[in-house]
């Protein structure tokens, strides 16, 4: 009998544009999106005011077969109302201004400084400077209707406000959080199954904060490329890329409008070509309640105390293994005003930290020095 599960191991050398194609190439059937007022370039465009008026567990369940096995894209317009929405830009617009006349500079592992103003963390700051704009924006309903569908409840909110400046280039084609912020020798370490799980682990999306005309480079997307297995190993690709800029879709948003998006689906934001147009979104990245360990553990200390023992451990496979049981293994979550991602798609990890002590010889009191300045980082403190 000849078996089609899946493999168990992806290989990125079996990445080929051409499958790649037969996932994208499949079109969009309308009838599979009965609620949506419009199919636009293959995406679904919804009127929050009727999806909130209609049955939410039918509303749901359309909106997640969309996300899983359809465009993987959904646009709702209207989301937001201009008086919630206009006093949550006010308060980004300081905060950009604010940012930029200390002289903090916000880089990222997309864009150079200047090209776009980032603020970290946006979720927490504006709940600090203005708890009524905050609890006004995140009471949306639609939002939570979205969320909810794709996570269930407990979900956690976090978001990073971009502003994309007039000439401010595109991103070159990417999946998101998780696996996309791994290269494509990361990803391949992980079972095929955890290439179908991580998607279903966050919701991305974006509210439009100001007209967004497609010469201002709002996101470019390919519908259905979040059904393709091979997805997460094929960003640096050339072939891709090249696939990818012709065909892409690109969709102009109203100020209120928000996309909601499986993060699995190959996007980029596009070139702001404009010389008058600062794109501003509230990014958003919505995790699953189920991303956390049972115990909380005090990972640096027991770091610090097995330190000595991993000097006497061979460097085949042994360290690596044991380094993995001690320390933090994952970059996130952590501070990215304090600890960004500049020089890479994640900063290091923990365990990098240690395997890195362990294999240049450093003393306790260098490592001590090290994990400390590192915690400080993921807190939120600048060392």
């Amino acid at each position: 009998m000849t078996s089609t599960a899946a493999p168990t191991w992806l290989d990125p050398a079996e990445a080929r544009v051409g499958d790649l194609r037969a996932h994208v190439e499949r079109g969009t059937d309308p009838a599979a999106h009965p609620r949506a007022a419009a199919i636009r370039s293959g995406v679904p465009v919804y009127d929050a005011t009727t999806l909130l008026a209609d049955d939410r567990r039918a509303v749901q369940t359309e909106l997640v077969a969309t996300l899983l096995d359809g465009p993987g894209i959904v646009v709702i317009s209207g989301t937001f109302e201009r008086p919630v929405l206009d006093a949550a830009t006010a308060e980004f617009r300081a905060m950009i201004a604010e940012q930029r006349a200390s002289g903090a500079v916000a880089g990222d592992h997309f864009a150079k400084p200047g090209a776009n103003d980032r603020i970290w963390n946006a979720a927490e700051k504006l709940a600090l400077r203005a708890p009524a704009v905050f609890a006004a924006y995140y009471a949306n309903p639609a939002l939570a209707l979205v969320c909810e569908a794709w996570l269930g409840p407990g979900y956690q909110v976090t978001s990073q406000v971009n502003q994309v400046n007039p000439g401010g280039a595109a991103q070159s084609p990417h999946r998101d959080y998780h696996l996309g912020f791994m290269d494509a020798a990361g990803a391949a370490r992980y079972p095929s199954h955890v290439h179908r799980l991580s998607p279903a682990l966050t919701l991305q999306g974006a509210v439009a904060h100001g007209d967004m005309p497609v010469e201002s480079g709002p996101t470019m997307y390919l519908p259905h490329s979040q059904t393709y297995p091979h997805g997460y190993l094929v960003a640096d690709r050339e072939d891709v890329r090249t696939y990818f800029a012709e065909h892409h879709v690109q969709l102009p948003l109203a100020a209120g409008d928000a996309v909601f998006f499986n993060p699995a689906l190959i996007h980029g934001a596009g070139h702001n070509r404009t010389t008058d147009v600062h794109r501003l979104a509230n990014l958003l990245q919505v995790s699953s309640a189920f991303g956390r360990a049972m115990e909380s553990c005090d990972r640096a200390a027991m770091a610090r105390a097995v330190f000595p023992a991993l000097f006497s451990l061979p460097d085949d496979g042994s360290l690596e293994n044991a380094v993995a049981a001690t320390a933090e293994g994952y970059a996130f979550p952590t501070d990215l005003d304090a600890d960004p991602p500049v020089d890479g798609l994640a900063p290091p990890s923990p365990a990098d930290v240690l395997l890195r002590a362990v294999r240049e010889r450093w003393s306790p009191s260098a490592l001590d020095a090290a994990l400390s300045a590192q915690t400080s980082r993921r807190r939120g403190v600048v060392t």
